[in-house]
């Protein structure tokens, strides 16, 4: 039984790289009907992208997403830093799949705010080249995470983070994440608008912001590497989906459909779809 959610908003999927969950994505997508998904950046990741490297999840992954969207599902793909070629596609429309920069929705009368976020990010907006080995770099770093998780496990151990350690010690990291939060709340308050919804910085979160002029609520969707997260709103009510606390309870109900598809499907899937 599919759960009905009025909104999802995933983010920083990265598919394409060593690091990207698309199973775990795959069997969320497929235990939800949402009346809107919201795709908001670094879906696929152009930057360390490889014909080499694109496994049958990863094509799935959006199967299932073109699925929705030829289906009942409104399906917003917003464009973010890693894939940055897709802006060229801004305001394309094919049928309920809509490729943009930003949104903006009413909420039952709550004004929102919806964008990836790298426009606050100096790397990448004037050094992307920088940003780009730092790209591959975190990359790297996750690939030798699984692998430290993967003997951990066997073990009997708990799973360790790498990323997370170094986000939540240093120093630089902590006050990158609180300046990003906050400008883009405060973005929203002069703007008027009730809710801000961001990605890119893995990070997910849902906190009220209140400043001289006004209050908003800031959230992030996080991503699908290590938190494996999304936003989810239903009756009104704003949450954050973490897969591992549910995990148990999912069932890959389209697992023998998807179960065959090859790249030369995935190009069929899109020409129908056009």
């Amino acid at each position: 039984m599919k759960r009905n959610v009025e909104l999802v908003v995933i983010s920083d999927v990265h598919l394409g790289t060593y690091g990207c969950k698309a199973k775990e994505l795959l069997r969320y997508l497929n235990s939800i009907q949402p009346k809107t998904l919201v795709l908001n950046g670094d879906i696929i990741d152009i930057w360390q992208f490889k014909k080499s490297y694109f496994p049958k999840p990863h094509l799935k992954v959006i199967k299932k997403i073109l699925s929705l969207a030829t289906k009942n599902t409104q399906v917003y793909y917003i464009t973010g830093n890693h894939d940055e070629m897709f802006r060229k596609f801004t305001d394309f429309e094919l049928g309920k799949l809509k490729v943009c920069n930003k949104i903006c929705l009413d909420i039952d009368q709550k004004k929102t705010w919806i964008f990836h976020g790298d426009v606050f990010d100096a790397s990448v907006q004037h050094s992307k080249w920088i940003a780009k080995l730092g790209g591959k770099g975190y990359d790297l770093l996750i690939a030798i995470n699984n692998l430290v998780n993967w003997f951990l496990e066997k073990m009997g151990r708990e799973k360790y983070s790498f990323s997370k350690k170094i986000k939540n010690n240093v120093k630089k990291a902590v006050k990158y994440i609180g300046d990003f939060e906050l400008t883009a709340s405060e973005l929203a308050i002069d703007n008027h608008y009730d809710y801000v919804i961001c990605g890119h910085i893995h990070q997910p979160q849902i906190r009220e912001v209140i400043t001289k002029k006004g209050s908003c609520t800031y959230l992030n969707s996080g991503d699908w590497i290590e938190n494996l997260s999304a936003l989810e709103y239903h009756d009104k009510e704003w949450k954050i989906f973490y897969y591992d606390e549910h995990k148990d309870t999912l069932k890959d109900d389209e697992a023998e459909e998807i179960q065959d598809m090859d790249s030369s499907e995935l190009l069929k899937i899109v020409t129908n779809f056009s």
